[in-house]
């Protein structure tokens, strides 16, 4: 009988070779698949572009804006009373005009300043009984620089838009995490597949060994060599070892439905894994790992985003009935004339400044106790972080402690493998020669095959454990080198 590591290996070699209709795969394939195809993975991405778009458009809004607003015709007729004079009048206007406007946001100071250019034509008439008719044509041009500043206050656009980055970095930490939990779930999945397929292939030698059983019992019993007793039990075995296959293939279908679902792949679409479930020894610094998973767990930076967005809270929190001025203050020249060419011959100036106060007097502690109640949400932010940093020093310990114990268990399950080997093959001859009954001998297989599988079980345990300390410090240690994980690009 071949040793364990041999049968491992000649189940690779099969699962390398193609079979028709069959999709290879690999842990790696099967991620790559995973990342185009997960639903959750997707779901990430759209989150990463709507924060994408959304920064995007914000960054936009701080850029000149140009406009032009046009009033091509307006004519009215007007019957009026004028209260100066106590006399009734009709006034005739024919009016057209155009706006140009360049507004530029400021971002240190959350100010906008303006450059406005107003050019109209204007028809005027007006009749008074007993004044008789005045009348006016003429051109007009406003041009003036007009500046916007709130005083005593937070800058509101500059929050805006470091919100909006904190959104976007959140988004793409999502993504990230999201990419690991995938990772760790599909390495789950498909080890779930693997160990369905290694059970349908041992119990298919077991049918085989069986079979083979079968045959040399019922030659024995037809040559008068054994009771025909054996001959039942020899049966029996065979049709038990028939069931198993069937109840593996069954299990394994299962177990494949649910894997091609996780990774996106069509339920129909038929596949075949392949794995090197060799397990070498990893050095781990425990000390090393908790340091660099303070340093780079994904988790701590979103909590930490979320104590910066707490802190934007609080300052909108504190502006409500805030003490406030704003400063209008704008800087122009006025011209017109009934020729177009002499607007500005003689020009206006038509400065103007203005500085209103909001005052808040009394708001019945209103004010006092929102903030209050956002600087508790900051402080559980805050201790919220805490208990994380010590969770993952938690994580960290207990995946080292049960890391160190795997290779001891390998060794212990391949030492076992080979112990039921040789059992068996010692309990074969002697069943050969007559000297142990059908139900002995098929509890020496039963027991092989168990330990087999406990073989491989040790050895995607393994595995896993890995895995599970490499995403809890972002550090593969079997490569020695941090987890690098590509973040969808702007």
């Amino acid at each position: 009988m071949k040793s364990f590591q041999h049968f491992l290996l000649l189940g690779a070699l099969i699962f390398a070779v193609s079979m028709s209709g069959q999709t290879m795969l690999t842990l790696e394939s099967a991620m790559a698949i995973a990342e185009k195809g997960s639903p959750n993975i997707q779901r990430s991405l759209l989150n990463i572009e709507q924060f994408q778009y959304s920064l995007d458009a914000e960054r936009a809004s701080l850029k000149s804006r140009f406009s032009l607003t046009l009033d091509p015709f307006n004519f009215s007729n007007n019957r009026r009373f004028d209260n100066q004079f106590s006399q009734w009048f009709t006034n005739e206007e024919v009016f057209s005009s155009g706006t140009f406007r360049v507004d530029q946001p400021i971002l240190k100071t959350d100010g906008t300043i303006a450059l406005i250019n107003t050019f109209s034509w204007r028809n005027n008439k007006s009749s008074i009984a007993g004044f008789g008719e005045n009348s006016n044509k003429a051109f007009s041009n406003n041009f003036y620089i007009a500046i916007s500043q709130p005083l005593f206050t937070f800058n509101r656009r500059q929050m805006q838009l470091d919100e909006l980055e904190l959104n976007y970095e959140n988004a793409n930490l999502d993504y990230a995490i999201q990419r690991l939990s995938l990772e760790q779930t599909i390495t789950r999945q498909f080890f779930d597949v693997y160990l369905a397929q290694l059970n349908l292939d041992i119990s298919k030698e077991e049918l085989e060994n069986t079979s083979k059983n079968f045959e040399t019992v019922k030659n024995k019993v037809e040559a008068g060599l054994i009771a025909e007793e054996e001959l039942y039990q020899a049966e029996l075995n065979f049709a038990n070892a028939q069931l198993s296959v069937q109840d593996n293939e069954l299990s394994l279908a299962n177990a494949e439905e649910s894997f091609k679902r996780e990774i996106g792949m069509n339920l129909d679409e038929e596949i075949k894994l392949s794995t090197d479930l060799e397990a070498k020894p990893i050095v781990v610094d425990l000390e090393k790992a908790i340091d660099i998973a303070l340093k780079s767990r994904m988790e701590l930076r979103q909590r930490q985003i979320n104590i910066e967005k707490s802190f934007f809270n609080l300052a909108r929190t504190r502006s409500q009935n805030e003490f406030r001025a704003d400063l209008q203050l704008t800087l122009g020249i006025f011209g017109d004339d009934e020729r177009l060419s002499r607007v500005y011959n003689a020009p206006t100036r038509n400065p103007s400044v203005s500085i209103t106060f909001n005052i808040p007097i009394w708001d019945w502690g209103e004010r006092n106790a929102r903030v209050k109640a956002q600087e508790v949400d900051l402080r559980t932010q805050r201790l919220d972080l805490n208990e994380d940093r010590k969770q993952i020093r938690m994580d960290i310990r207990r995946a080292y402690r049960n890391i160190q114990t795997q290779m001891p268990r390998i060794e212990i399950a391949r030492k076992n493998v080979e112990n039921a080997e040789r059992t068996y093959e010692i309990n074969l001859e002697r069943y050969e020669n007559g000297d142990l009954t059908g139900i002995d001998l098929n509890q020496f297989q039963s027991q092989l095959s168990s330990k087999k599988i406990e073989h491989a079980r040790a050895l995607i345990n393994y595995k896993t454990q890995l895995l599970e300390l490499k995403i809890l410090t972002l550090f593969d240690w079997e490569k020695q080198q941090p987890v690098s994980i590509a973040l969808p690009t702007n």
